[in-house]
């Protein structure tokens, strides 16, 4: 089984976990409609995340597998536009858990092309289901060949396992909004074009 790196909080107050902000935006009617469906059809938490997680990842394509060149940020443009980079569909994901009252954080790993150049931060989600004490990370950058992520809490199935040998890192720091160099470039980039150009290669 592989090991589950301890996740950190960066801030203590659980609630700010499930807070709304500008982009992580779960008081916008788009996003407590697709919460209150997903809701629904589960009815408890844990198949409720589940659901989630799997509308995020196979619902709204990844703009780079997709060819889409909109960017997106706002989780509700997310869902409206159904496109978004890694960092745009885990907002995506972080608000339809928060809709129903299950803390979410944004993570980040710094991930690097095979020969180990070109290295940017990839984001995906942590999630506390009520009751736990303890997180979870889950990747819904959205599956293609050579990428399996999948919805498991007691051990990680993530898009991209890291690989030190190549400089790759796990960031373990639990964030209650998005990082600023990562929001940054989201909203200053008219296309993806310019977005990849821009991509954060530290945090």
């Amino acid at each position: 089984m592989l090991r589950i790196m301890e996740l950190i909080q960066q801030n203590p107050d659980l609630h700010a976990y499930l807070a709304s902000d500008e982009a992580i935006d779960h008081w916008h009617p788009l996003v407590q409609e697709t919460a209150d469906a997903l809701w629904a059809a589960t009815g408890d938490a844990y198949s409720y995340a589940e659901a989630a997680f799997e509308f995020v990842r196979d619902t709204i394509p990844h703009s780079a597998d997709s060819g889409d060149t909109r960017v997106s940020w706002r989780a509700s443009d997310v869902l409206s536009t159904r496109n978004g980079t890694c960092y745009a569909k885990a907002h995506a994901l972080a608000a339809l858990l928060r809709a129903q009252g299950i803390p979410a954080a944004l993570c980040y790993q710094l991930l690097a092309d095979d020969d180990g150049g070109a290295p940017a931060a990839h984001g995906l989600v942590a999630l506390r289901l009520p009751g736990s004490e303890r997180w979870a990370r889950v990747d819904p950058r959205g599956n293609k060949p050579g990428v399996d992520a999948r919805f498991t809490l007691d051990h990680e199935r993530l898009a991209f396992p890291v690989r030190p040998e190549l400089g790759e890192v796990d960031h373990p720091e639990l964030h209650a909004a998005p990082h600023p160099a990562v929001l940054k470039v989201l909203r200053e980039s008219a296309d993806r074009q310019e977005l990849w150009r821009k991509l954060p290669t530290a945090l």
